[in-house]
């Protein structure tokens, strides 16, 4: 075989590789897990009890900036754009690039933005596409794992860039995030989801009206 041939089958195995990956939801969440523990919540994605009950009291009419941060392979992600009217958009943040590449290629939506960053700077990762503020901002991050400051610094950078009226939206394993947004948002809900592995607790954390 010659070497230039060699090299094309070789690129064309690494392609058909790199597509089985992107088409694997569960192999792409566990890499990402083995790869960044600390960012992932859970090792198992969220239940469709739970996204139901996260995303109800979402005013999908008037929104049309959404932030997701830490989406993984999506598991929130798709029933978002399956809500989210056709002029509005979705921007994902999330520190692990295999999940943004996975994202990029497995969704075909012009309404998704996967970015690979911290959510702590979603103030200037806005503003680099152009928007400057966000309706709603949704979060699956682990506040309790988190860095020393960086639960404090997205909890304040979140609340400068929802709109009034909007919220932040977190699911959680430990009820200690409420430390972090209490402090930046004027009313926090509460609620708990039993059907999810493990359960899950909610907080809905407002902007009000001014």
């Amino acid at each position: 075989m010659h070497a230039t041939s060699a090299r094309a089958l070789k690129q064309q195995r690494r392609l058909a590789r790199r597509r089985g990956r992107a088409t694997n939801p569960r192999l792409a969440f566990l890499r990402g897990f083995l790869k960044h523990p600390v960012m992932v919540g859970s090792i198992i994605p969220s239940s469709t009890k739970l996204i139901n009950k996260m995303l109800a009291p979402v005013d999908w009419e008037n929104t049309k900036v959404f932030v997701e941060y830490g989406p993984g392979v999506g598991t929130f992600t798709r029933p978002i754009l399956e809500r989210l009217a056709p002029d509005a958009t979705l921007i994902t943040i999330d520190t692990n690039d295999e999940f943004t590449d996975y994202l990029r290629e497995d969704i075909d939506d012009e309404r998704l933005l996967p970015v690979t960053g911290s959510a702590a700077d979603v103030e200037k990762i806005l503003s680099d596409r152009g928007f400057s503020h966000a309706d709603y901002v949704l979060s699956g991050l682990p506040f309790s794992t988190l860095p020393p400051g960086l639960g404090d610094a997205i909890g304040a950078a979140t609340a400068k860039v929802i709109r009034p009226g909007g919220a932040f939206l977190v699911y959680q394993f430990s009820p200690k995030v409420r430390d972090f947004i209490a402090p930046v948002f004027e009313r926090i809900e509460r609620g708990f989801e039993w059907i999810n592995v493990p359960p899950a607790t909610l907080f809905w954390a407002y902007r009000e009206p001014k």
